[in-house]
């Protein structure tokens, strides 16, 4: 009955988080079975405390099902991507991106350029995911004939993308935030900005004094026979890039990005068709098959050979397993409870600003999306800020810095499945490199114990704000 039903003890909770780094630690790194599988078997794991909890089947299924279609929007975007992927790579506007990125751009300055490009690019589209893989996959082919190690330029890449998409008003993960935190959106973007623009300058920084120094194992005659064996494979011209230029025009007029996306992977079907001599019935096979090529060098090779609908299956199934996961925790009352000992421990502005961020992250590790990230991030803490009379800016803020930044940092989140799988860079090898991200977190940190940019709101009238 209803009234069985209960909250889990901090044993029962334990319980789970430990089951389940040990589950993923045997099945992936000591077994080496798929992570999907160890994905799944974690769902039995919280089964059994829900079953303890009074909890019936029928009840968890509905969780792992409401769990699995509040991320379905991140699926379909997955979907999209991969298709998009495809065709501008058989279409030949990857590659022309690639060989005009190597006539201009200066090894000295390349991993500063690739995180400018990338930045722009989220900031215009609104995607990470969109950006990394039609930008990001350029400058990873860029960064490579330059003989720059591929996860540090995946580090540069990633840390762009997700400018914008915490930036970015047309993000779908910036506009949730803002919606979850009851925040108004332009100004949860102007409280993001007090800690993501020294974020950027600090990273820029960093990606430039890298970039000058490093010293490569490869030589520009590399870049050489990369722009040579592009020009044998495809037809490279300006407006091979159009595609792209129409896809993000389209996003910045605020147009919607699924449909647009899908629109764009038509057009590199199109372009594929009508420059690069694809077939018309091989053109839109791309779509779902993706593409293949052999140009003779391995690495453009790798980096060339993916895309499609069917690029994506392994990474959708994984996400809908940790979706699953994020439901039924949500469902069985983990995640209440965990916001109940976080309530207890957060009283002051440091310690909310770390449960936030713990929140956020929480739902990254334990439900593989960024949705769910913020969605356990705001629900978890919500309330604290308004007990301890602090501006719900700062709240979506720091929502965004434990959620969205830290996704691509989590190997089965959905953003470090599809970032891996786009670059070809595995998760824990990009890692170190997300600068950007990780100075999102310590700025975060810094702020909420020195107490800068710390709104408070007057508990007798709660539209006069004072700064701290």
């Amino acid at each position: 009955m209803e009234d069985q039903k209960r909250l889990p003890n901090a044993i029962e909770i334990l319980f789970v988080l430990v089951g389940f780094i040990v589950v993923m630690f045997f099945f992936i790194v000591k077994f080496e079975i798929s992570i999907q599988l160890a994905l799944l078997t974690t769902w039995f794991l919280i089964m059994l405390v829900g079953l303890k909890i009074g909890y019936k089947y029928r009840e968890m299924q509905q969780g792992i099902l409401n769990g699995i279609f509040d991320g379905l929007e991140a699926v379909l975007i997955l979907i999209s991507v991969g298709a998009l992927i495809g065709t501008w790579i058989a279409g030949g506007i990857v590659p022309s991106i690639i060989y005009y990125g190597l006539s201009v751009i200066s090894p000295s300055v390349f991993l500063l350029t690739a995180f400018i490009i990338c930045t722009v690019t989220s900031l215009a589209t609104g995607t990470s995911f969109g950006s990394a893989g039609t930008a990001g996959i350029a400058m990873m082919g860029i960064g490579a004939s330059f003989g720059f190690p591929l996860p540090l330029v995946a580090g540069a890449v990633i840390s762009g993308c997700y400018v914008g998409d915490k930036l970015s008003p047309l993000s779908d993960t910036t506009v949730m935030t803002a919606s979850l935190s009851k925040v108004d959106l332009i100004e949860h973007i102007k409280s993001m900005l007090t800690v993501s623009f020294p974020a950027w300058i600090i990273a820029g920084i960093a990606f430039t004094i890298t970039g000058i120094f490093y010293q490569g194992d490869g030589d520009l005659s590399s870049v050489t026979s990369t722009m040579s064996s592009l020009e044998e494979h495809f037809n490279i011209g300006w407006y091979m890039i159009i595609p792209a230029v129409v896809v993000i025009v389209l996003l910045a007029m605020k147009m919607p990005s699924i449909p647009v996306i899908l629109f764009g992977a038509l057009l590199g079907s199109i372009w594929a068709f009508l420059f690069q001599g694809y077939p018309i019935l091989d053109s839109i096979n791309i779509l779902y098959a993706g593409t293949s090529i052999d140009s003779g060098v391995e690495f453009i090779d790798n980096l060339l050979n993916r895309g499609g609908i069917v690029f994506m299956l392994d990474v959708i199934v994984l996400i809908i397993f940790a979706l699953g996961v994020g439901g039924l925790m949500e469902k069985i009352g983990i995640l209440q409870a965990i916001g109940d000992y976080l309530a207890k421990w957060a009283t002051n502005a440091g310690k909310l600003t770390a449960s936030t961020l713990l929140g956020g992250f929480f739902g990254n590790f334990f439900g593989g999306a960024a949705y769910v990230s913020l969605i356990t991030a705001s629900k978890i803490t919500g309330e604290n800020y308004d007990r301890l009379h602090i501006d719900r800016r700062v709240l979506s803020r720091n929502t965004e810095a434990g959620g969205t930044v830290t996704t691509p940092m989590v190997p089965w989140s959905d953003g470090g499945v599809f970032m891996a799988s786009a670059l070809g860079v595995a998760t824990l090898n990009y890692l170190p490199f997300l600068w950007f991200n990780f100075l999102v977190i310590i700025i975060s940190l810094i702020y909420g114990f020195s107490h800068k940019f710390i709104w408070k709101v007057d508990p007798q009238d709660a539209s006069s704000e004072k700064a701290v």
